[in-house]
């Protein structure tokens, strides 16, 4: 496949894929930030597509599309979180009854504690958790999408889990 010009419009059966894609994997995509921590999941969903929409025509194997998503999406929550990190060092810190009511949906009573431990692992953990035991990805799926090796993967998976394990049982 020939590689396109980034500044060129995507040929119309490429932005149909991009369309039928969009529509069987939006959700799942939300989902997939929210859990990785983004403030706004739904942004970060349309700005993955956009950005395939983008470089669709120029993707060697059509079929990686989704693996692309899913890497934006991870890429696009990490700096986000990053972006919002250092943004809270120079605000001050808001009221702590101030949860959107997304996260109030979010933190339901029944899985609010695993949740809140989830959180509190390092984002790179979090990344290969989530996309282990939500996505059900393969080792080496998740591998592309956090863009490390296999067995960085299988290691943060361990060590999050035994985290996981450690903060459920109260004693991390």
């Amino acid at each position: 496949m020939e590689i396109l010009d980034a500044r060129s419009p995507a040929p119309p059966a490429d932005d149909a894929a991009v369309a039928a894609l969009f529509r069987a994997r939006y959700q799942e995509m939300v989902r997939l930030a929210g859990l990785l921590g983004a403030d706004d999941p739904e942004d970060v969903a349309q700005e993955a597509f956009a950005r395939l929409l983008n470089r669709h025509g120029s993707l060697r194997d059509a079929d990686a599309a989704i693996g692309y998503v899913r890497a934006t999406v991870c890429n696009l929550t990490r700096n986000r979180r990053r972006h919002l990190r250092v943004a809270a060092l120079r605000a001050p810190a808001p009221p702590p009854d101030s949860a959107s009511s997304e996260q109030v949906a979010i933190f339901r009573e029944d899985h609010r504690e695993v949740l809140a431990a989830l959180s509190s692992l390092p984002a790179r953990r979090r990344e290969a958790i989530v996309l282990r035991y939500w996505l059900e990805l393969s080792e080496s799926e998740i591998a592309v999408a956090m863009g490390v090796s296999p067995g960085t993967v299988k290691s943060q998976v361990s060590r999050g889990l035994a985290a996981l394990g450690r903060a459920l049982e109260g004693q991390a």
